[in-house]
């Protein structure tokens, strides 16, 4: 079937003008943008520094796609097998090895492949592992344990249990990462006596010492670029400690596994993780190291960052396309964490969702069917090039100033990560970066669920965040109100005020505050209700035409009914020349500095912080 057929041959230039007569619309005529211009103001710069383009073309000259299962392993690490195209993996971080077992083994009978269990650092005692896999088959399923202050005991116990058993399911990991330990707790990076556990699990089948877990620079703010560049960065240094100490670069190589962080951005997750594997693999054959052993092994983990306290449901369409991304990414192994995380340890229907988003994935959607399914997109290929060599490039300057413990000793490091995360935070602020259900369309009026907390991970090294935490703390600081209501003043028709009201209002619930509303309101109607109230706060919410008509008066009408502050829902600038004293509440501002300063006039004290597992104090 012709898709063209009765259409006129176009190219990228007549495209270009087209796409500059269209953002023109809106523009003054002496302010047209010419087609180069335009296409700029449609294109989008990411945090790392990739431009995303609002179209792409066959290139001039096209990289050869390879293919999958080989140099450079973009395409990920081979074909997949349709009945299980990848590893799920379910993690475990209670402490009662009773209550661990028994969620493991229903994991395990509906769903899940492979198990993640959590040691030391208030989680599981490592003396217990053994007692938390009573029942699990492991020459069925494999085993990962991951720890920050107990590694190397978690890894002495989960070898005991390995070398004991008379048959190995492949892919268990001793979860041994020092520099990960080092950034998570301040203290210094110890590489040494790694050799001996790659030798031990090296006897085995297919168990993997080393793991790489960028998460910990993930949840201090960094980006897609930097995450892949430290996770190739760490690898080396594993590389380096291991050869230094006996063991082969080709040894080293297939010892370490990497564990990333996958958000709900779908395209960023798949090129993330295609650049990955490219760039180790660029590492590998430099290193003079087989092909085969160049392929790196992703564990991809939806990212705990960007889950959310408030309206946690709206967590499984993150973990859902996160998952998608990592399938599509090629991830070896994928970990959905379950919706309520952040509010502390899961429970059996949360881990039962994060169970079957994987399974309705792969097994009905069929998004794993062929092996890298977005490979020859020129929009996919091209962000992963750029993502790569950007990349690369970070990778030399971690190398030429020492590596990532030399940063992470400096403060280097923790500095870059925190000049990242402030810059998400400016935009989660300002809701560039919207987070549905938090930041836009709250849930109003919502009853918070209530899980056991999870131990608090070790302090002193780089902090950990959450998209939510911000407007969660706004939340918990409206809880110590009775009441926290503002008055919203509406002039005119409900044509006329019916758009600006409804954004005031879910702005005003984004913080938990309430909205008392005076429909249709004269400058006499909103001082009656102002006396009557007595709240000190008022918002102004209606069209430009009736501001500019009415809303001087009404502005003072509620002053002088005793109301100390007034928020306009517009440009302060509609009401007229002068200086009107009002807060302007529109796309763009700060809402978060907005409104803590409404909570602050409504008596709700200062801020409050709030733990990882969503608890204010």
């Amino acid at each position: 079937m012709p898709l063209a057929e009765g259409f006129a041959p176009t190219d990228e230039a007549r495209w270009r003008e087209l796409a500059a007569q269209v953002v023109g619309k809106s523009r003054a005529e002496d302010d047209a943008l010419g087609p180069d211009e335009a296409v700029e103001a449609l294109s989008t710069t990411l945090p790392d520094g990739v431009v995303v383009r609002p179209l792409y073309t066959r290139p001039a000259q096209e990289r050869p796609l390879g293919v999958p299962g080989a140099m450079p392993f973009t395409r990920g690490t081979g074909p997949r097998r349709p009945d299980q195209p990848w590893d799920v993996r379910a993690l475990h971080e209670g402490g009662d090895a009773a209550a661990t077992s028994r969620a493991a083994l229903v994991d395990l009978e509906r769903g899940v492949t492979s198990l993640w269990v959590a040691v030391g650092d208030g989680h599981l005692d490592p003396a217990d592992l053994a007692r938390a896999l009573d029942g699990v088959h492991l020459g069925m399923a494999p085993v990962v344990v991951t720890s920050t202050t107990a590694q190397r005991p978690a890894a002495e116990a989960l070898l005991d249990l390995l070398e004991a058993s008379p048959d190995l399911a492949p892919g268990s990991g001793l979860g041994l990462d020092p520099l990960g330990a080092a950034a998570a707790t301040g203290g210094a990076a110890d590489l040494a006596g790694l050799a001996p556990f790659v030798t031990r699990a090296a006897a085995l089948t297919d168990v993997r010492a080393l793991t790489v877990d960028t998460r910990v620079y993930h949840d201090a703010g960094a980006h897609d670029v930097e995450e892949v560049a430290l996770a190739v960065a760490t690898a080396v240094a594993y590389v380096r400690a291991l050869e230094e100490q006996g063991v082969g670069a080709a040894e080293a190589f297939a010892s370490i596994d990497v564990r990333v962080a996958v958000t709900a951005d779908q395209f960023t997750t798949i090129a993330k993780l295609r650049a990955l594997r490219r760039v180790w693999a660029r590492v590998g054959e430099l290193a003079d190291v087989p092909e085969r052993a160049r392929a790196a092994r992703v564990h991809a983990v939806t990212s705990g960052r960007m889950l959310t306290a408030t309206d946690p449901w709206v967590n499984v369409l993150r973990g859902t396309i996160a998952c998608l991304g990592a399938s599509v990414g090629g991830a070896d192994a994928i970990t959905v964490l379950p919706y309520d995380t952040p509010l502390g340890l899961p429970e059996a229907f949360s881990r039962r969702l994060a169970r079957n988003t994987q399974s309705l994935l792969a097994l009905e959607s069929h998004v794993a069917a062929v092996a890298d399914p977005a490979g020859g997109s020129w929009y996919v290929e091209a962000l992963t090039d750029e993502m790569a060599e950007r990349a690369w490039a970070r990778l030399g300057e971690l190398d030429a100033s020492g590596g990532v413990a030399a940063e992470l000793a400096d403060g280097s490091l923790a500095r870059g990560l925190e000049a990242m995360w402030q810059e998400r935070l400016r935009g989660l602020s300002t809701r560039q970066v919207p987070l549905t259900g938090t930041s836009t369309f709250p849930l109003a009026g919502e009853t918070p669920l209530q899980r056991a907390p999870r131990p608090q991970p070790p302090s002193g090294g780089l902090p950990r965040h959450r998209d939510g935490e911000v407007f969660e703390r706004l939340r918990a600081r409206a809880a110590r109100l009775d009441d926290p209501t503002v008055l919203v003043v509406s002039p005119g028709s409900r044509r006329d005020f019916g758009a600006r009201q409804t954004f005031a209002t879910n702005l005003l619930a984004v913080a938990g505050i309430g909205a008392r509303l005076v429909d249709g309101a004269d400058a006499d109607t909103a001082a009656a209700a102002a006396r009557d109230s007595a709240l000190p706060v008022a918002v102004l919410a209606t069209s430009p035409r009736v501001n500019a008509e009415h809303g001087p008066e009404v502005v003072a009408a509620l002053r002088g009914a005793g109301v100390e502050h007034v928020v306009l829902a517009g440009r302060a600038g509609e009401l007229g020349e002068g200086d009107h004293g009002v807060v302007e509440a529109r796309e763009g501002v700060d809402v978060v500095a907005l409104l803590s300063d409404l909570l602050t006039r409504l008596g709700a004290g200062d801020d409050v912080t709030t733990t990882t597992d969503g608890d204010a104090r």
